[in-house]
């Protein structure tokens, strides 16, 4: 395995440029295992689904499915629209799964977290981890961290105020941490 370290790509379904879950992103980047890189990856210029378009599909979707496949795991901030994730990344999935034969996703370890209202995004991960089976990508259970009434906890540019949650975000790398080497070890 070596002391290579891992590379993580954070995703989040929100384009708001004061995302709370944009946010979290960057919160997790100050709480870190020394041998993982983060690197936040921005969904707005991802074109709208087509699937006359999958053999020929826009450089940003090209761009987006090599990033994934360069990384060993990603780490998606999901917000919460209507009891289910967000169109940005319900989009952006729909093309990084196809062709399903070809899909950077298959196999892909992540963690999911999301900043929302009353229930912290709790419905729209369950919902995520739906599409998760069907694209054969892979979670753990616990630690979960869903972040309740986010206008609480970040200010007005998105930043995370809350020391408790960056702890919990901590704890929830350092068990993607654990997750992707049992990953890197099976692959050996």
């Amino acid at each position: 395995m070596g002391t290579k370290k891992i590379r993580l790509l954070g995703i989040s379904g929100s384009l708001r440029k004061a995302s709370c879950n944009t946010g979290l992103l960057r919160a997790a980047s100050e709480v870190l295992p020394s041998n993982m890189n983060l690197e936040i990856y921005s969904l707005a210029n991802i074109t709208l689904y087509n699937g006359d378009l999958e053999s020929n599909p826009s450089n940003s979707v090209v761009e987006f499915k090599k990033k994934i496949a360069e990384s060993d795991a990603l780490l998606i901030a999901i917000p919460e629209y209507n009891y289910s994730i967000s169109g940005v990344l319900k989009n952006a999935i729909d093309w990084a799964s196809r062709p399903a034969k070809d899909s950077p996703l298959n196999g892909k370890p992540f963690a999911m977290m999301g900043a929302g209202g009353g229930l912290g995004t709790a419905r729209a991960q369950y919902h995520f981890r739906q599409i998760a089976v069907y694209t054969n990508m892979f979670t753990f259970n616990k630690p979960e961290v869903f972040v309740p009434n986010a206008w609480e906890k970040f200010d007005s540019n998105g930043n995370l105020k809350d020391e408790s949650i960056k702890e919990r975000i901590k704890i929830l790398l350092e068990t993607l941490e654990l997750w992707v080497k049992k990953f890197q070890v099976n692959a050996e």
